[in-house]
């Protein structure tokens, strides 16, 4: 049927000089051996209406097809936004407020595509020194950037324009086919891929992979949802956020070629600092207003984050009092401190997670010193007192804690150590650029499955079963199981006193992990950890928290460092 309607036009392709016609749905003409379409029609006789009258279907969303069959004529953004959109669902998965995605997260890519004049704006400018035209984009956001409301804008889920990828961003796509023709790498196969990692200007903001979850923390950070930055890039790695090889989801149309490769491709794994300052960076680009305050009862609050990581660490309940106490002696539980405020730039953006920790590190030097002789002698006093009073309530006895903390932390870091080596950094999604590669990409990738599933039935190593939903806790401690390995109800008796009406500590020493910090801006960091200069007790606890947050222990170190030195201002001061 197809042959009787295109074999009266006979007029070779202007592209590869072939007579060689096809319909397609829409009733154009294509050629078969290049895939050029042309904007002429088949003419279809019907005695309904009107006699000899010419049909012509009307395609919405109908994208032409680049050379070499490379699919759509897709811009680097585009894929950043669909990344960052299976981020949002993903989240939402996890069970994150509805609102993130559609009414937090679009509204500060959008603001982000403004500000950086890719799109919603009168004259968005290109990446390379030749400006693209873009006289012709439809865009129903004209205003500067400061005039964007945070709730005015549209959502992700909604389909803006003739966007395939189910997104709010149809406007950067609807550039004039021939400016975006001109401007195409033969490298990449995005248009704009080629000239995306060029030199940008100061203070414009480049997208990356870190970036987009960047994204995710502050639209997190904005609706004060119980996520700390630390369990964002847990999930990540554990695999329950689109990250590694996120680009295998982008629609089979949005080819990637060349530099696209490198844009999208990840070969590590995100660092906290460096989402961390991103996202300072990020806050300050958008120049967004004060984020909504965090009080005592926002879970980012140190009061409840020391509790959730005392219960994680399997510390007595006790320890919750000299924590707060610690708080409101150096002031970081104050709203004004904690409350992310992007225009106040002197302002140290607060790492919530690590504060916490870094409270209670201090909390167990002023109970125990961890000198590796304080608190030994310690526990082997509280051991004799539990074997005499099995009755009463048990002393902490810091010994007993040590050696099975030791043992689970060694026991899930060698869990972590083995999914890591088991990662696959390489797509499961083949990549293949033209049809013709296709059956060997897909024989190819065939031929490596059928060798690893026998190579495991060999080796005897089962494949890992589906992952289970991700916990809030890594290190869960139950205090009805009979074997004594919970330490939640334990008292500090044998390391406090009676003092007048309040308790204090029976230790009167403090040893300051350093007397005075580095120049930031000079040195890159206050302070410099090297685990040989500090007691075992310390490397231990500072190691136990570096693994529960996945963070450096140095970081940690620094929190420590910056902790004391406001606790212990005023005799600093005097030395």
């Amino acid at each position: 049927m197809e042959e009787e309607d295109t074999r009266d036009y006979s007029e070779p392709c202007v592209q590869c000089s072939v007579v060689n016609w096809g319909l397609t749905d829409e009733g154009r003409f294509y050629c078969k051996s290049c895939h050029n379409v042309i904007e002429r029609t088949k003419e279809v006789l019907t005695s309904d209406v009107v006699p000899n009258t010419k049909i012509q279907s009307i395609s919405r969303g109908f994208r032409k097809r680049k050379k070499i069959d490379k699919g759509w004529e897709w811009y680097v953004c585009e894929g950043f936004q669909y990344i960052l959109k299976k981020q949002a669902e993903a989240l939402q998965t996890l069970g994150v407020c509805p609102q993130m995605k559609d009414e937090i997260l679009c509204n500060f890519w959008r603001r982000y595509l403004q500000k950086s004049k890719q799109a919603y704006c009168t004259t968005p400018a290109s990446y390379t020194s030749k400006a693209l035209s873009m006289s012709d984009i439809s865009t129903d956001v004209d205003s500067e950037p400061e005039r964007i409301s945070i709730h005015g804008l549209s959502s992700f889920s909604e389909s803006d324009g003739d966007l395939q990828t189910e997104s709010s961003f149809g406007h950067v796509s609807s550039i004039g086919n021939a400016s975006a023709r001109e401007t195409t790498s033969i490298c990449s196969g995005s248009v704009d891929g080629g000239s995306y990692l060029l030199k940008r200007k100061k203070g414009n903001l480049r997208m990356s992979m870190p970036m987009t979850l960047s994204f995710c923390y502050i639209a997190l950070l904005w609706l004060r949802e119980p996520v700390t930055l630390s369990d964002l890039l847990r999930f990540v790695i554990d695999g329950h956020i689109p990250y590694l090889n996120a680009f295998q989801y982008f629609p089979e149309e949005m080819k990637l070629y060349g530099v696209d490769l490198k844009i999208f491709r990840v070969e590590s794994w995100p660092v906290y600092e460096d989402v961390h300052n991103k996202m300072s960076e990020l806050a300050a680009f958008l120049d967004l207003p004060c984020f909504p305050a965090i009080t005592d009862s926002c879970f980012l609050h140190p009061n409840i984050l020391c509790i959730k990581y005392l219960m994680e660490a399997n510390l007595p309940d006790e320890l919750h009092n000299w924590t707060c106490r610690v708080v409101k002696k150096i002031n970081v539980g104050e709203t004004d401190f904690l409350t992310l405020d992007p225009v106040n730039k002197s302002a140290r953006k607060v790492k919530y997670d690590v504060l916490a920790a870094a409270i209670i590190i201090v909390v167990l030097k002023l109970l125990f010193l961890l000198d590796d002789q304080y608190e030994w002698l310690n526990a082997n006093f509280a051991g004799k007192r539990n074997q005499k009073n099995k009755e009463g309530c048990l002393w902490f006895d810091f010994k007993k804690w040590y050696k099975i903390m030791k043992k689970s932390v060694d026991v899930e870091q060698k869990k972590l150590d083995e999914e890591r080596a088991r990662c696959l950094w390489k797509c499961e999604k083949p990549l293949f650029y033209s049809a013709k590669e296709k059956s060997v990409v897909l024989k190819k990738r065939q031929m490596v499955v059928n060798l690893q599933r026998q190579f495991g039935a060999l080796s005897g190593s089962m494949q890992v079963a589906e992952k289970q939903s991700p916990s809030s806790f890594q290190l869960n401690w139950a205090e009805e199981n009979t074997d004594g390995n919970c330490f939640h109800g334990h008292i500090l008796e044998g390391v406090l006193q009676e003092k007048g009406n309040s308790l204090t500590t029976m230790n009167t020493k403090y040893w300051l992990c350093t007397v005075k910090l580095c120049n930031e801006k000079i040195c890159g960091h206050l302070t410099h950890y090297k685990e040989s200069d500090f007691p075992q007790s310390y490397q231990f606890v500072l190691n136990l928290f570096s693994f529960l947050l996945r963070v450096p222990a140095s970081l940690i170190h620094e929190e420590v460092c910056l902790i004391e030195h406001k606790l212990f201002k005023t005799k600093l001061h005097r030395k």
